[in-house]
């Protein structure tokens, strides 16, 4: 009887050791796998990463199409990917009649300025989705005239002309839009365009009806481009 009581007290001893022992194991692995220091992969994608050139289609159709539009094209320099800091410069073209045979007419260059951010979680996939943001400017001058009429007093014949009046334009655009890779370095992309007026001089006979790279002054806030684009 005192020999199966040894044995049974050993089994115990031996149950307690086996149970102390996975639990010391346990607690030591927890620690460590507390202690371990996570290794985050070093981007080794260089800083620079080459230039586009793209060209707007949109302004040359509506430029064809109706009375105003533009002919734009960008530079955009890649960095790691991420930032794409923009230049884009325009030529903006208006020869406008209301229908009362009153006629606008101007044409100037434009340019803008800004940096573009890539919003996609993969940064280095062959297309892009991005936001971004541009200070813009147009020092433009413009004439209206209206054919000859008659005075309603007098009755005698009168023109209205007004030429070379010197205006100014700055705006800002909030910008969202899209770049894809089609085959080599063609890629083609959109972007619509928020644009909101921080400061103008518009001369002194009232507001224009065209801005060169703005739109026509009086509704335009949103606008949008269609572009041709080369990496290189």
């Amino acid at each position: 009887m005192t020999h199966l009581k040894n044995i049974s007290t050993y089994i115990s001893k031996a149950i307690i050791s086996i149970l102390l022992l996975l639990l010391c194991t346990t607690v030591s692995a927890q620690y460590q796998y507390r202690k371990k220091t996570v290794v985050v992969e070093k981007d080794t994608i260089p800083f620079f990463r080459g230039i586009a050139i793209s060209t707007d289609l949109v302004g040359p159709l509506m430029l064809s199409a109706s009375d105003y539009g533009q002919y734009e094209c960008a530079l955009k320099v890649n960095l790691k990917d991420k930032y794409f800091p923009t230049v884009e410069l325009g030529y903006g073209k208006a020869n406008h009649n209301d229908g009362t045979n009153i006629n606008y007419k101007t044409q100037a260059p434009y340019f803008r300025i800004g940096c573009d951010f890539n919003i996609l979680k993969n940064k280095h996939a062959p297309n892009r989705m991005f936001v971004g943001l541009r200070y813009a400017y147009t020092s433009y001058k413009y004439d209206v005239s209206k054919a000859d009429f008659k005075d309603p007093a007098w009755g005698w014949n009168v023109n209205y002309n007004i030429s070379n009046v010197s205006c100014s334009y700055h705006w800002i655009e909030a910008v969202i839009g899209v770049d894809s890779k089609i085959v080599g370095p063609l890629h083609l992309g959109w972007t619509v365009r928020y644009k909101h007026r921080i400061a103008c001089n518009e001369g002194d006979y009232g507001n224009s009806w065209y801005v060169p790279g703005f739109g026509i002054s009086s509704n335009t806030r949103l606008g949008g481009t269609f572009n041709v684009i080369i990496d290189i």
